[in-house]
Order: C-alpha cells, then sequence, then structure tokens
C-alpha cells in the first residue's frame, strides 16, 4: 500500500494552510519546448547535455583517470579560418589565434593530449609553439586547463584565466598530479587581451564554474572579417540550487546580448558536442568557391545557442523546487 502526505506550512501570524510549492509542470514543459526549438538541427550535442541528461554536481577533487588510448581522442590539427587553427582532440578544443605578432591560445585540453595535439599540432601547421605568448583559459577543469603548465613552463607563454578559477587550482589538492600552473593574468570583465593587430576581449560568464571566461574575437575569411562569439562553460556541474542557477542564466542573457552586439555570426565553444567543432572542419575540405563556411551560421543561431542554455537552466531551476 502506497501513502502520500501533503506537507503543510504555516504562515506566521496568519493562521494560513497550503500545500508546499510541486514543480510547474506546464512551465517546465514551456522551457523545454523554448530550449528544443532554439537548438533545430545546430545545438542538439548542447540540448542532450544540458536538457535530456544534464550534470547534476561538481566534481570531487580527485586525483583524473589514467589516459585514455590515444585513437579515442586524437585527431589531426586544422587550419579553420585564415588566422584560426584548430590543435584540439575528437572531444575538446583549443584554438590557436595566429596575430602579426605571435598566437594566442584558447585552452589546453587535459595534460595528457597537450604535447601532441597542441605542440605537435602547430607544428605540423607550420607553427612556432614558441610564438604562443598569451593562453586564455575558458575555465578551470582539467579537459581545459590541462596543458597550461606545459606552455608556461616550457614557452614562457602568459596565462590568463578568472581569478575565482585561479583559486581552484592553487587549493586543490588532488586534481594536477604532474603540477600546477602558477597564478599569473587575472581576467577582468571587458579585458582585452592584445597581441599584434589581434584582440580577444574577455567576457566574465560565472556559472560552470565561478571564474568561467567566455570570449569575442574575430577571425578572417578568406580575407573578409567575421566575429566569433565564445562560450566558455556549459554544463551544469556547479552545485544545483536556484542561486547558482541565476547567476549561470544571467551569465548567458549577458553573452547573448554582447555577442549580438558585436554581430557575432560564429559560436564556437571548448566542447566538440556543442559546437560541432570536429564535424564541421572535416566539411571545409570539400567546401567550394563561394559557399559558406561551415561555422558561419549567422546572428540568429548564435542567438538561439545561449537560449538553449538560459531555457535548459531554467528547466533544471524549476525542477529544484
Amino acid at each position: 500500500m502506497k501513502f502520500f502526505v501533503r506537507a503543510a506550512v504555516v504562515v506566521a501570524g496568519l493562521g494560513v494552510t497550503g500545500a508546499v510549492a510541486q514543480p510547474d509542470a506546464s512551465g517546465i514543459e514551456a522551457h523545454l519546448a523554448a530550449a528544443k526549438a532554439a537548438a533545430g538541427f545546430d545545438f542538439s550535442g548542447t540540448l542532450a547535455r544540458v536538457c535530456v541528461a544534464p550534470q547534476t554536481g561538481p566534481g570531487a577533487d580527485v586525483a583524473p583517470p589514467p589516459p585514455p588510448d590515444r585513437a579515442t581522442w586524437f585527431t589531426d590539427p586544422a587550419k579553420v579560418f585564415d588566422n584560426l587553427y584548430f590543435v584540439g582532440t575528437k572531444f575538446h578544443s583549443s584554438w590557436a589565434l595566429t596575430t602579426s605578432e605571435g598566437i594566442i591560445l584558447i585552452d589546453t585540453l587535459y595534460d595528457y593530449a597537450s604535447e601532441e595535439a597542441i605542440v605537435g599540432g602547430l607544428k605540423k601547421l607550420g607553427l612556432d609553439p614558441a610564438a604562443v605568448k598569451y593562453v586564455i583559459i575558458s575555465h578551470a577543469h582539467g579537459d581545459h586547463v590541462g596543458g597550461a603548465k606545459l606552455m608556461q613552463d616550457r614557452f614562457g607563454s602568459r596565462i590568463v584565466m578568472g581569478e575565482p578559477d585561479w583559486d581552484a587550482i592553487e587549493k586543490s589538492v588532488n586534481r594536477f598530479p604532474n603540477g600546477k600552473p602558477k597564478r599569473d593574468i587575472v581576467a577582468a570583465d571587458g579585458q582585452k587581451v592584445t597581441l599584434g593587430d589581434t584582440s580577444v576581449t574577455l567576457v566574465l560568464t560565472p556559472g560552470h564554474t565561478p571564474g568561467t571566461v567566455s570570449m569575442l574575437f574575430q577571425v578572417r575569411d578568406n580575407g573578409a572579417p567575421l566575429m566569433v562569439a565564445y562560450s566558455g562553460g556549459t554544463a551544469f556541474n556547479f552545485p544545483n540550487d536556484a542561486a547558482h542557477f541565476d547567476t549561470y542564466i544571467n551569465s548567458q542573457r549577458k553573452m547573448a546580448a554582447l555577442a549580438a552586439a558585436a554581430n557575432a555570426t560564429i559560436l564556437m565553444s571548448n566542447h566538440s558536442e556543442f559546437d560541432n567543432a570536429v564535424t564541421k572542419i572535416k566539411t571545409l575540405a570539400g567546401r567550394k568557391p563561394g559557399e559558406p563556411h561551415p561555422f558561419d551560421l549567422g546572428r540568429d543561431a548564435v542567438a538561439r545557442y545561449f537560449k538553449v542554455l538560459d531555457e535548459c537552466a531554467q528547466v533544471a531551476r524549476l525542477k529544484l523546487m
């Protein structure tokens, strides 16, 4: 036999009694429908990760697992735009933005992949790893900050990261068995990391981690300038409570507004499941003159990406009730 207990609350001084609030099923469905509509065919991986099967809390401070077999993660480096190169893995992205005075590297993978994918990848593409003057880390999870120490120690690259994430690295006991990067440049909201003729605008978007950094920067496609909105953190692996979801939602709306103001038509991320980077790169080889670049989805698509994150976070927030 099943028993159902109806909880009650009493409003002090009024003697008012009522049922404890339950999740608004109609509201959840409405937000989920909006997320699905925004995702369309462009961001199905993002929808699956943050709406269908979202992560529900932060990871523990434990040592990383052993490196997986190379065949599971290796993919060839590639030139993606006139001034932007992919030096990532099948799952995690690292981007080399070339300038008149060197290279700005965005994210550095797990440490097991950084030597071959980043250092080796740059060399395969005819680029010098020693020319990497700045490394911008979107957030301090091992799959993005793992190669920062290598770049700092071997090539003297300056490391840029949000202050709370620098703090998290310094406090970590187990996550960096091969050593940590030394605290360097602390990212500020609206700060421009400039090297030669190129600047990357940093946008603080706390949520995924307290120090998550998103970015805006320009690339060139056969000489034509295009603006990139780089999403610094996506999944809900933070303490799942209303306050943290509010922070996350506000960050997505902030980045959406700034991307629209900058006329961004390209959405990039640090996971291929979110922006389909590896698949799009493979289609570049068959691109014909006059065809649009596979990464250039348009302003509407960029807006829809952040809409997916916004709506899915609202779904998860409502479920907390």
